[in-house]
């Protein structure tokens, strides 16, 4: 690959030995409660709170390989997750037989051109490919088979999935294409936005579980508390504010770009709650172990993605 890049340059040896560092922390933390509380809602917290740090060290493996290797093997890894998060979405919100033309374009022909225009750097289709092209072509290739039947229901679910699944987790990688003057690293960028959405997943949990009492929206997803959003994404947006040398952003920027993820974020976990709810399903799948499928970790993203993508091309390319 032209982008290959087997050496990790200081700032990002920096910013990955701190969080490894951090994990194993968490980790110790971790296995000593686990020995030591006894109470049966202490054991089940300290075991969803194991299964994080888990999920959180398996995400930053991967973040590691990607950039290791440089663009393409990040969008190679993007468009899987893509993918797999396509997979949970249709398969817990089924269609008809007459839909899988639909279906296959949307697996097989709008996944690999949407990631592959990022890889090209063609920034103006990548921004239209889903939204305009996918939504009009999707539900054609279903009419096409004749079948009326809750025809609008079907394909406003292929079209859901390929906007939250694809589109909205495409604009993470898609950080890769932005010209911000005076800055050029912008893998650190997509390190940025990833770190302020899952430090915030985490932090929102653990102060949930120490003074949550007011849930935000207790038919929805009743583990979500304003002690838990205010918290953890106050802390999060700090975090990010501590973070701002490695992005183009001012102390000031840097905050208040990390705590509108925090609040776009949050905002992807109420709604794909929402939709899992009203579809009897817990989780969206069984991939990663205490947090259901690809989806259960994406949720977040695929809101913040998009919202932080569009604030950075606007007020800092020119």
């Amino acid at each position: 690959m032209p982008d290959l890049n087997l050496t990790i340059e200081p700032v990002m040896a920096t910013l990955f030995g701190g969080v490894f560092a951090l994990l194993l922390v968490a980790s110790s933390i971790g296995f000593v409660l686990s020995k030591r509380v006894t109470s049966e809602g202490g054991i089940a917290t300290v075991a969803n709170l194991n299964q994080r740090i888990k999920a959180w060290w398996l995400m930053i493996a991967i973040f590691a390989v990607a950039f290791v290797f440089g663009k393409g093997v990040t969008v190679v890894l993007f468009a899987l997750t893509s993918f797999f998060v396509l997979r949970e979405f249709l398969s817990i919100t089924p269609t008809r037989a007459e839909d899988h033309t639909a279906t296959i374009a949307a697996f097989y022909l709008f996944i690999p051109l949407q990631y592959w225009l990022i890889y090209s750097d063609w920034q103006s289709l990548f921004s239209i490919l889903i939204p305009v092209w996918a939504f009009l072509l999707l539900p054609l290739l279903a009419v096409l088979k004749g079948e009326t039947t809750d025809f609008l229901a079907r394909s406003a679910k292929i079209q859901w999935g390929m906007m939250l699944g694809v589109y909205c987790i495409s604009h993470a990688p898609a950080l890769l294409l932005l010209d911000i003057p005076g800055y050029s690293d912008n893998f650190l960028l997509l390190f940025f936005l990833i770190t302020v959405v899952q430090l915030s997943d985490v932090l929102q949990y653990v102060f949930g579980k120490l003074f949550g009492k007011h849930k935000v929206a207790p038919r929805v997803s009743p583990a979500k508390t304003w002690e838990g959003l205010i918290g953890g994404g106050f802390s999060a947006a700090a975090i990010g504010a501590a973070l701002f040398w490695i992005t183009p952003f001012a102390p000031w920027e840097a905050a208040l770009l990390a705590l509108t993820i925090v609040l776009a974020g949050f905002a992807g976990g109420l709604v794909l709650s929402a939709v899992k709810r009203s579809l009897g399903a817990k989780d969206w799948g069984t991939m990663i172990e205490g947090h259901g499928g690809a989806l259960d970790r994406m949720d977040s993203v695929s809101f913040s993605a998009p919202v932080f993508f569009h604030l950075v091309n606007y007020f800092f390319v020119l």
